[in-house]
């Protein structure tokens, strides 16, 4: 295993600038996840640690030593791309036994380590399948399976398990996280999927148009987010996001939500509070504020989704079991000052 980092790496294509003076630090052994929206650069990290593509700007290191000039067959990195790219002409089986053939690995081992990968993502029973005969969630183990049988200094995943269902989903990445901290490999993750990157990741990389916004485990962001946008990209239903206005008091949501003076920065532009820190009480006389009026109701089973129309916004609360709270009800909301989060004019956090 190996870390793997990046020194102010910036990447060009064309006038458009995929990825933009980036530097972090990959720790041997850890599983990390860069998260963010379509074209918001998480591919093209994985192509410069593979080699695919060449720094215009910057160096990239593996295992400490830079590598902008090694070919990808040097550096031993295995990757599962977004396409999956197996060999149509193979069977499943010997599209997974491929990398160690390559390598010239002895047969023995190479049956031991193919029937291990293939019971842990259930496929083999599928190995003597070519890949036409497969759906696509198989067709996906089958390429993951592939880049496991390899003992290299790093894994690379390009939003490995997206084809899968639901329930299969979850599991694999349930294995995925198992076989990563078992190995003690290192594993670089790239997802558009929140909820993947929150249950695998050591740690994750929020990014937004090629640039790195934050670092941090997933407990971290999503407790202190930087800004706004890193903010509002973890947690479902999203953060609400209020305009303040400063009084007697500190107001948002159209004087809805009251924060005493005190607990507010003084330079705040915008509050924000997550769905389970939103509290949502039948309105009456002895409660500050306006009362909002609940505007649709999601009953989840272990919870139930509440969205509340303050008349300035409509703001999602999320609330345990299933409360008896009617539709266009009139509702008293608050929440505790210590669970708030706070904004400039520019979206960046603001502490007391």
């Amino acid at each position: 295993m190996a870390g793997i980092s990046f020194r102010n790496v910036t990447k060009r294509f064309g006038k458009t600038i995929a990825l933009k003076n980036a530097s972090f630090d990959i720790q041997p052994g850890e599983f990390f996840c860069f998260f963010g929206p379509p074209l918001s650069g998480k591919s093209t990290v994985l192509k410069l640690i593979l080699g695919l593509e060449t720094p215009d700007e910057g160096e990239v290191l593996i295992g400490g030593w830079p590598v902008n000039h090694v070919s990808p067959a040097d550096r031993n990195v295995a990757m599962v791309f977004q396409n999956l790219a197996l060999f149509p002409h193979m069977t499943a089986g010997e599209n997974v036994r491929f990398p160690l053939t390559e390598r010239k690995i002895a047969e023995d081992k190479i049956r031991a380590r193919v029937e291990a990968v293939s019971a842990k993502l259930h496929i083999a029973h599928l190995l003597h399948k070519p890949p036409a005969q497969l759906s696509g969630g198989e067709r996906q183990r089958v390429a993951i399976a592939r880049a496991l049988v390899r003992d290299p200094v790093a894994y690379l995943m390009d939003d490995p398990i997206s084809a899968l269902d639901a329930r299969l989903r979850e599991e694999t990445r349930v294995e995925l996280k198992r076989i990563q901290r078992d190995r003690g490999q290192t594993l670089i993750y790239v997802t558009h999927d929140q909820e993947e990157a929150m249950s695998v990741a050591d740690r994750i990389a929020i990014m937004e148009h090629g640039e790195i916004r934050q670092v941090g485990t997933p407990g971290e962001i999503y407790d202190t987010p930087v800004s706004r946008y890193v903010a509002r990209l973890l947690g479902a239903p999203m953060m609400n996001i209020m305009s303040a206005v400063r009084g007697d008091g500190v107001k948002a949501a159209d004087g809805t939500i009251t924060l005493p003076i005190d607990a507010v920065p003084a330079d705040v532009s915008e509050i924000g509070v997550r769905p389970e820190d939103l509290k949502v009480e039948p309105w009456s006389a002895a409660h500050a504020g306006r009362p909002a009026k609940v505007y649709e109701v999601e009953p989840l089973g272990g919870y139930t989704v509440v969205t509340v129309d303050t008349g300035a916004e409509k703001l999602k609360a999320l609330m345990r079991g299933q409360p008896d709270i009617r539709i266009d009800s009139a509702v008293a909301l608050s929440c505790n000052p210590a669970r708030a989060h706070f904004f400039n004019q520019a979206g960046e956090a603001l502490g007391l």
